[in-house]
């Protein structure tokens, strides 16, 4: 029989699954928070994949991937250990936002410190329990509030066995994408441990497609892991491999009418979508940059000139920014000058 493996001060023998509490921070009423985590160490050696949903406390598709998939009975079979954290920001999601209490940003606070913020109280218990009794990663994540991500893979492809397990996750895109600081990935990958980062859907919405492509793809991660055989599909054959990255704003405020699917191929100078008035005059085309894919739009309709309205990637580059990928800030006459025939930034 192999060793036990110890979580946060539980011992979980091999062939058990076990279910606790990790205590994190009290709330100012004395109540106590805690972060549910359930672990399931099979009786065979194998890897060690952990599987956490709403850092961002309002992404709840998620949790319900973690909750599907730790339904299967299947799983007291495997080889290996699966490591499940439906929802690390418990703080976040009782409140229904994507933040904690101090206002930070969790994935922004890796790796954060035992005598520091809450957040990074959090990042470093969750880096030092989790993290540290892994050898893979799977994180789940959704778009931010009135934005939807179609469904994706973001990782460093450069790397050969990230590359592996991406591929082999089976979302028709792979982003291939660099280490944003402060992130839960790039932490693990500093302790080298491979994260995949899974984006499909709406912060504070269940999508059924979403949640089936998020449950599979685990199933395909742990069959290409060697960890249950039998439950994976082999992936996309042909998946779009992203390696840039670009936002498309709106000319004008108004009402954003008629947007392109996610999802939709585009060509330079297509419409995605028109911004009017209230009356629907003064009518202005929002025209794609450049060729490529759109995998994120803003499903509110109501918009300011200068707003970011669609998400686009395309094949060509060698790695998209981390930061790209976050709803940009900058002034688009920085973010374009000299690059007007281009999807990637400077």
């Amino acid at each position: 029989m192999r060793d036990p493996i110890h979580i946060a001060g539980h011992e979980i023998k091999a062939g058990e699954q076990v279910s606790f509490d990790v205590p994190i921070v009290d709330l100012s009423t004395r109540t106590p928070m805690t972060m549910p985590v359930q672990v399931i160490h099979g009786a065979e050696d194998g890897p060690r994949l952990f599987v956490s949903a709403a850092i961002h406390g309002d992404e709840i598709n998620g949790i319900e991937v973690v909750q599907r998939l730790m339904a299967d009975r299947r799983l007291a079979n495997i080889r290996g250990t699966l490591i499940a954290v439906p929802i690390v920001n418990v703080f976040g999601f009782v409140s229904q936002s994507r933040y904690l209490p101090d206002r930070r940003d969790l994935n922004r606070s890796f790796p954060g410190s035992a005598r520091g913020s809450l957040a990074a109280r959090l990042a470093h218990l969750f880096l030092t329990e989790i993290v540290a009794n892994s050898t893979h990663g799977i994180d789940l994540h959704t778009g931010a509030i009135h934005r939807t991500n179609y469904p994706q893979i973001r990782a460093n492809l450069d790397q050969p066995e990230t590359d592996k397990l991406a591929r082999a996750f089976g979302a028709k895109v792979v982003i291939n994408s660099g280490f944003r600081e402060g992130s839960l990935r790039e932490s693990a990958a500093k302790w080298r441990v491979p994260v995949l980062v899974y984006e499909a859907g709406e912060a504070l919405r269940h999508d059924e497609p979403s949640i089936e492509i998020g449950v599979q793809g685990v199933y395909n991660v742990m069959d290409a892991l060697g960890m249950l055989s039998g439950v994976g599909k082999g992936g996309t054959a042909d998946p779009l491999i992203a390696r840039s990255s670009s936002w498309v704003r709106a000319p004008q405020s108004g009402v954003l009418r008629d947007p392109v699917s996610l999802g939709a191929t585009v060509g330079k100078g297509d419409a995605l979508g028109y911004v009017a008035d209230p009356f629907g005059t003064g009518r202005s085309k929002v025209k794609s940059r450049g060729d490529g894919m759109v995998i994120g739009l803003t499903y509110l309709p109501l918009v300011y000139e200068g707003d970011a309205l669609f998400h686009l990637v395309q094949s060509s580059g060698e790695q998209v920014d981390a930061e790209e990928l976050d709803v940009p800030t900058a002034d688009p006459d920085e973010e374009w000058e000299d690059h007007d025939q281009a999807l990637t930034y400077g």
